[in-house]
C-alpha cells in the first residue's frame, strides 16, 4: 500500500505541536537563543505545512542555532574568499572545534592526504567547502548539550560519530558508483538522527520512555509517535534546513527509514549509505538491527552491491575504521 509521506510529515508536526505543554509566544518563531526562524527555509513545503510548522515552534520546540564561527565561515565562502589562511585564522578561534576537525580528518577516507600538520593543510588538502561540511557536522554536538541524563546524550553522540565515520568510509569505497563524497556522508551521519537530542532536551522522560540507555536500543518511530506525538526524522529535517544542509541531505534525514518513498536519486543514495553504515555499526557491536532485513534489498540495489560483494565491503570498511581508531 502506498503511503503519503508528505501527509505523514504534516500530521507528525500537527500532533507534536498540539500536545506540547509549552505556552505559545504570540507570533514569535524561536530557534535556539532568541533567534528568529527564517521561514524562507521551508519554501519546499506547502502552505498548509508551513502553517503547521509555525504552530510547532510557537509551542516551544527549539531548533539549535548555528555557532557564530560557522556563520562567519559560510559568509566568507559565499563572498568567494579563497585564502586558506583566512579560514584557518577563523577556525583556530575555537580550539575545541579544531581538535575535533583533526580527529575527523584522521578518517581513512582522507588517508591520501595524511598526516595533517596544520589547519591550513587540512583546508588545502580536503578543500574549503569540504572542510566547511566537516566543521558543520562537528559543530552540531556543541549546540545540543545535555540538559539532563548526560549518560544518554554521551551515548547518542558516540553512536552518531561512529555511524558518521562508517558512512564516510562507505561513501569513499562506492564514490565511483554513487557520486557521494566523504564530507557529505559525514554531514548526513551526524545529522540523520539529530531530532533525537532535540526531543531529549524537550521531554525529560524521553530517554526513559524510549529506553535509550539499554544496549542496542534506539528510537522506535511508532513508539515515539504514540508516546510523544513526534517524529525525530521530521525534527531532524527542520534542523538540517535551518543549518542550510544540501537539499538531498535534508531529504535523506527526513526519509532515511523510507527509502522507497524517495524520488531524488542523490537523497536515496545518501539514505542507503546511512542504512549500510548503521548496519555495519550494529554488526561491529554484535547488536541486532531489526530494520536491516526490510531495507537491505533497496540498499544493495542503490549502492550497486550484491550478496557476494557486501561482506567484502563490510570487511574493508571495518578494517579501515578500526585502523583509524588506533591512531
Amino acid at each position: 500500500m502506498d503511503v503519503d509521506y508528505s501527509e505523514r510529515f504534516l500530521a507528525a508536526i500537527r500532533r507534536f505541536a498540539a500536545e506540547s505543554s509549552v505556552p505559545a509566544d504570540g507570533e514569535a518563531w524561536f530557534i535556539g537563543e532568541n533567534m528568529s526562524f527564517d521561514k524562507a527555509l521551508l519554501s519546499t513545503l506547502s502552505e498548509t505545512e508551513n502553517k503547521a510548522v509555525r504552530r510547532l515552534f510557537e509551542k516551544g520546540v527549539t531548533i539549535p542555532p548555528q555557532p557564530r564561527v560557522l556563520q562567519d565561515l559560510y559568509k566568507k565562502l559565499m563572498n568567494g574568499e579563497a585564502d586558506v589562511r583566512v579560514y584557518a585564522k577563523l577556525l583556530t578561534k575555537d580550539p575545541g572545534l579544531v581538535a575535533m576537525l583533526f580527529k575527523v580528518a584522521q578518517n581513512a577516507s582522507f588517508r591520501r592526504y595524511q598526516p595533517f600538520e596544520s589547519v591550513e593543510h587540512v583546508l588545502q588538502a580536503i578543500g574549503l567547502q569540504q572542510t566547511a561540511n566537516l566543521v558543520r557536522a562537528i559543530a552540531l554536538s556543541s549546540v545540543l548539550p545535555a540538559k539532563h541524563n548526560r549518560k544518554a546524550f554521551e551515548a547518542f553522540w558516540a553512536r552518531s560519530q561512529a555511524i558518521s565515520e562508517l558512512a564516510m568510509l562507505v561513501a569513499e569505497e562506492r564514490v565511483a558508483v554513487c557520486n557521494i563524497f566523504p564530507d557529505q556522508a559525514c554531514l548526513a551521519g551526524i545529522f540523520h538522527d539529530c531530532g533525537v537530542p532535540v526531543l531529549m532536551q524537550r521531554f525529560t522522560t524521553y530517554c526513559k520512555d524510549m529506553r535509550l540507555e539499554e544496549p542496542g536500543r534506539w528510537a522506535d518511530l511508532a513508539e515515539e509517535d504514540r508516546r510523544f506525538n513526534a517524529d525525530h526524522c521530521v525534527i531532524g529535517y527542520l534542523v538540517g534546513k535551518h543549518w542550510k544542509l544540501p537539499e538531498f541531505i535534508c531529504d535523506a534525514i527526513r526519509y532515511h527509514h523510507d527509502l522507497r518513498s524517495m524520488g531524488n536519486h542523490a537523497a536515496r543514495t545518501m539514505a542507503a549509505i546511512l542504512q549500510l553504515a548503521i548496519q555495519i555499526y550494529h554488526e561491529d557491536r554484535h547488536l541486532p538491527n531489526p530494520e536491516w532485513q526490510s531495507v537491505r534489498p533497496d540498499v544493495l540495489d542503490e549502492l550497486g552491491l550484491g550478496d557476494d560483494t557486501l561482506p567484502e565491503l563490510i570487511d574493508v570498511v571495518l578494517e579501515q575504521y578500526h585502523g583509524a581508531s588506533q591512531h
